[in-house]
């Protein structure tokens, strides 16, 4: 027997045994031998109903030669209309659609988007949630605690993966070439696998409460799979929900100023401003009535050409103590507090080391600037 065919042998039995649970040919207690599988069982079959696989048909203009039109993604109901997702899953969508645990397939719609945290809310009409998903508190995750993540990956419906807990990771750790989850401060790292396709689904505790949505994996090389599960805590998941549909954006704190990494800056330009290191975070445009503008923080000035003169905006160094090395760790600082909440930045002026004090404003739909 081929690889091929014994990879579908081994889906199809395990489709006939997940098809045994559902309808009840299975005494799952008798079946299971430990707490813990029985545990696992309760958590999966009580979830399964919530989580949905998301295609996604490309717009043209995205596609090369040969690419595949459809991307599939992950999503679970949290609202008996409202699904979330990752951003990444329906970024430039032509159309999209939802696929249930029983096969039925409907269209939907995004509903809202937080690229920031790379998180979207899509809304489903002419059908209701048959399970709905609660949110748990993912700042209090023990250790070696267990997870089950539960998604699409490799298009495979209904696939189910267990682990633990290990560590919350600095965003740092984490890199990403998409300019998305810039505002995500800590990411929920587990040996739970999360695969290409798992994207968006729901990260649960041992109550099947989600304390994670999945949003990539970490690998030592392009040539193995990843091993390493990356989830976004669900606890600035759920935060982000609420605000989304209460007010149409996230709250999270920001400065309403450009800024660009002060390492990409000519040694030269550094030096005339009498600053040695390559860490820190330039100001480019302060737009009039952002916190940054309250603030006084000061811009850059630009020739014709886009290049920067002499003397040199504000740069920042460090955020409440906090020494930056970019402009990425201010964002990610600053995307900690709510509005109405003050930050305190030293800033590089003139040669000399100031404080800022910047009392942060709510964002509008119209706010685009970090």
């Amino acid at each position: 027997m081929n690889a091929g065919r014994v990879v579908g042998a081994a889906l199809l039995l395990s489709a006939a045994l997940l098809g045994a649970y559902l309808t009840g040919r299975v005494d799952a207690q008798r079946a299971l031998v430990t707490p813990d599988e029985i545990n696992t069982v309760e958590v999966t079959q009580n979830a399964l109903q919530a989580v949905v696989r998301i295609d996604n048909r490309l717009q043209r203009d995205q596609l090369q030669p040969g690419d595949d039109p459809i991307e599939t993604g992950t999503g679970f109901f949290y609202k008996k209309d409202l699904i979330v997702t990752n951003y990444h899953v329906v970024e430039f969508q032509d159309s999209l659609s939802v696929t249930l645990y029983n096969g039925r397939k409907v269209s939907a719609k995004i509903e809202g988007v937080d690229p920031g945290i790379d998180i979207a809310i899509l809304r489903v009409t002419g059908v209701t949630a048959p399970k709905t998903l609660s949110f748990g508190n993912s700042a209090r995750l023990i250790p070696g605690q267990k997870l089950t993540a539960m998604g699409t990956p490799l298009r495979i419906p209904n696939f189910v993966s267990t682990g633990i807990f290990s560590v919350m990771a600095s965003a740092d750790n984490v890199p990403r070439n998409d300019n998305l989850g810039g505002e995500i401060g800590e990411y929920l790292m587990t040996t739970a696998s999360i695969q290409q396709g798992n994207s968006g689904g729901p990260v649960l505790d041992s109550r099947g409460l989600v304390v994670g949505v999945a949003d990539a994996n970490a690998a030592p090389n392009n040539l193995v799979p990843g091993v390493i599960g990356i989830a976004i805590p669900g606890d600035v998941v759920k935060q982000s929900l609420d605000d989304l549909e209460k007010i149409g954006v996230p709250q999270r704190g920001t400065l309403g100023a450009s800024l660009t990494d002060l390492a990409t800056l000519p040694p030269a330009l550094r030096q005339l401003a009498g600053l040695s290191s390559s860490e820190g975070a330039l100001v480019m445009d302060v737009p009039a009535g952002s916190a940054a503008a309250r603030a006084g923080l000061r811009g850059s000035l630009r020739n014709s050409s886009d290049q920067l003169l002499a003397p040199l905006g504000d740069i920042i160094v460090a955020v409440d103590g906090v020494r930056v090395q970019n402009s990425f760790d201010v964002t990610r600082l600053v995307a900690a507090k709510r509005p109405g909440q003050t930050v305190n930045l030293r800033v590089w002026r003139n040669k000399k080391s100031v404080d800022v004090k910047v009392t942060l404003l709510k964002r509008t739909l119209q706010q685009t600037g970090r």
